[in-house]
């Protein structure tokens, strides 16, 4: 069996860490000597591995736009045969599951949507997360709402991000959230077209 070697190791450690420092910081002046240091090891390596800060950055943000997205496969998995509202509601458990939905995490992710303001790498990111999150959710709207569907996504989508950034203002546990916008999603339903 091949021996795992250090850099994954090593490249691994630097992204946490940077999650971890942007977490805490609750913001992107950080600096990959803080990075590095979190991560117990030397910026020069920290360089070596990423090239600069920004691109430390985006691999923090493609990490955890991975881990979302291996959540989201899961819960839809798990949902197959429950019908369009079981969809939805696979959807939004995962975008608040508890992996994910962390302190340090959801610090990092509201800077990475400034990031994406200036940043085009994280733009694009950022990009490609609301393309999918909108298509998934437009499968499950399409046969409950119809015509609708494109309007209960964006609404729902912004439930979602609004969520997000409530958390960063205080606590809010993900399933509490998750339970919200479900109830705003059945509202959203219910209404006359």
């Amino acid at each position: 069996m091949p021996k795992l070697g250090v850099e994954p190791i090593r490249r691994a450690a630097l992204i946490k860490a940077t999650i971890d420092e942007i977490g805490a910081a609750g913001s992107l002046e950080v600096t990959v000597s803080q990075i590095a240091r979190r991560a117990g090891m030397s910026s020069a390596l920290a360089h070596h591995y990423f090239g600069g800060k920004e691109q430390i950055f985006l691999a923090a943000m493609r990490h955890i736009l991975g881990q979302y997205g291996a959540g989201v496969r899961g819960a839809l998995a798990g949902a197959a045969g429950g019908g369009p509202r079981a969809r939805l509601e696979a959807i939004v458990r995962a975008s608040f599951e508890a992996g994910h939905f962390r302190p340090e995490v959801i610090g990092a992710w509201l800077n990475f949507y400034v990031l994406a303001q200036s940043l085009p790498g994280a733009a694009r990111l950022l990009r490609i997360y609301r393309a999918r999150l909108r298509s998934n959710l437009l499968a499950g709207l399409r046969p409950l709402a119809g015509a609708r569907a494109e309007k209960l996504a964006e609404s729902l989508a912004a439930l979602i991000d609004g969520a997000w950034l409530h958390a960063a203002l205080g606590p809010v546990e993900g399933r509490a959230a998750a339970d919200r916008v479900l109830e705003c999603l059945d509202m959203m339903l219910t209404e006359p077209g």
